[in-house]
């Protein structure tokens, strides 16, 4: 097994941590599974687009500035970015926390292959499958409240085919190393978390 540098320090930190890597569209309910998740597990839910979101509310940082401009265009983050952000809230949260939910992660094979390369092989992967109409619906709905740049119909749709562009490769991916948990998102929230097994 490798330990070397600061790789090898993440590794013995986070070695004794579940880790769950949740999938699925923007509107697909996953924010809300991983709270029932936490409640019932005692799981830390980090969720990537919430840590980017923070970067980006921060009005003296460049890199927020940056990836604003990326995200109102309906583009990903580049890998290392939120790999980076992701790795120092794990070990913010290592010592009081029995497992990590990761939110929205992998993006792509590669951000799944780079996170195991550097911190550590992920456990499951739950992902939660909802039709593009019915996440359309839900966004705009949401739209309606939330005051996100991206909860619009012309964002929605480039979110949505950036998602399935990137996802159907993630999906295969994990589905071949038997890790992939698929569920249908498309009930209520109770009957959902039936189906999950952490």
């Amino acid at each position: 097994r490798r330990v070397h540098g600061e790789e090898g320090m993440g590794d013995k930190e986070l070695e004794n941590h579940k880790i769950i890597f949740v999938l699925g569209g923007p509107g697909s309910g996953k924010g809300t599974q991983c709270e029932k998740i936490v409640a019932k597990y005692g799981f830390t839910h980090l969720s990537s687009g919430d840590l980017l979101r923070a970067e980006t509310s921060d009005p003296n940082s460049e890199l927020g500035k940056q990836l604003s401009a990326t995200m109102e265009a309906g583009k990903l983050v580049p890998l290392e970015t939120v790999l980076a952000l992701l790795k120092k809230a794990m070990h913010a949260k290592a010592a009081d926390s029995k497992g990590f939910l990761i939110d929205g992660y992998p993006r792509e094979v590669e951000q799944g292959v780079k996170f195991e390369g550097n911190i550590k092989k992920c456990d499951v992967v739950l992902y939660f499958e909802v039709s593009d109409a019915e996440m359309t619906k839900r966004l705009l709905k949401r739209g309606e409240t939330s005051g996100r740049v991206d909860d619009n119909e012309e964002t929605i749709g480039k979110r949505l085919k950036t998602f399935a562009d990137c996802t159907k490769p993630v999906v295969s991916h994990y589905e071949k190393q038997g890790k992939l948990a698929l569920i249908n998102a498309e009930r209520t929230p109770d009957e959902i978390f039936a189906d999950v097994t952490c």
